[in-house]
């Protein structure tokens, strides 16, 4: 997803939108800086909505649906292009059901579109897997950029180790812990601009769908003493973009203390991290007044 590219490649592949002609046109745009497309998760009682906003001039290529789903166009104006070379083009208000496939479209005009599911699910990465098919194009484009920015958070892990080990911790100890359960629980209904995935600096981390602003409360981390997956995941950092803010009544909100970019064509945005010193020292502090 990115400004609108003038070339023969891109010509070619829309006159005829094979599924090799797709990945071909993929490739070519994943070689070109990607456009902000903030991505914002709603949840409610058996419903999932994914909403997306995208800029005037960004040509899109969205992953492939699964099922047949809701959609609702909330504002802009987009031309769909068809695999029999047809055109059609959308003015909000839209609402309607679409087929299994990709849609691709150029925008004319600011757009919000969301995608609507009935389920209970709230893990992201399940809703993704279950309803989304990525192409080997994009996993390789994923695969390439990992590699890519590894080595930009080795201080990260180091200054992890140097964290615990001044609270008299070890990563064994850390690490079974995390992956306790007993205290854990889903995260609870609604508006989240963030979401679980892979992490180059340990294990799985938050990472930014939507762009966030500097105090903003970004989720949840302890609701009554459990621990959502925020709680769980947020991998620690030497200049953290986050800290986690204690309410009382053993509740916990993680918080950005810097803006935070989100999602950029279909790449997440940055990961959330905090520094595990003050989130020990929280930690302490809770336990010193239950006492």
């Amino acid at each position: 997803m990115n400004q609108l590219i003038e070339s023969e490649v891109m010509t070619s592949s829309l006159q005829a939108l094979t599924e090799k002609n797709i990945q071909i046109l993929e490739k070519e745009m994943l070689k070109h800086e990607q456009a902000d497309c903030p991505v914002v998760h709603r949840f409610g009682p058996n419903l999932y909505i994914r909403e997306v906003t995208i800029d005037a001039g960004v040509f899109s290529i969205g992953h492939y649906q699964k099922t047949e789903h809701l959609n609702i166009m909330i504002s802009g104006r987009v031309t769909m292009f068809h695999e029999d070379g047809s055109r059609t083009e959308l003015i909000a208000p839209q609402v309607f059901v679409s087929q299994p496939g990709r849609k691709i479209g150029y925008i004319h005009e600011k757009m919000v579109w969301q995608n609507v599911y009935s389920t209970s699910e709230t893990d992201i990465e399940k809703l993704e897997e279950l309803y989304l098919d990525k192409s080997g194009t994009w996993d390789q484009h994923q695969n390439d950029k990992t590699l890519f920015i590894r080595s930009d958070h080795l201080e990260d892990v180091e200054d992890y180790h140097l964290a615990i080990a001044e609270f008299g911790f070890d990563h064994q100890t850390v690490r079974q812990q995390t992956e306790n359960t007993a205290d854990q629980i889903p995260m609870p209904y609604g508006n989240y601009k963030m979401q679980i995935a892979d992490s180059v600096i340990d294990g799985k981390g938050v990472f930014a769908t939507g762009n966030i602003e500097s105090g903003e409360v970004i989720a949840p981390a302890l609701l009554e003493a459990q621990r959502t997956p925020v709680g769980r995941y947020t991998n620690h950092s030497k200049t953290p973009n986050a800290m986690m803010v204690l309410k009382g009544n053993n509740n916990a909100d993680l918080v950005a203390i810097k803006p935070i970019k989100g999602c950029q064509g279909g790449n997440l945005g940055e990961e959330i991290t905090v520094n595990y010193r003050q989130v020990l020292g929280l930690s302490l502090r809770r336990i010193e007044c239950q006492e």
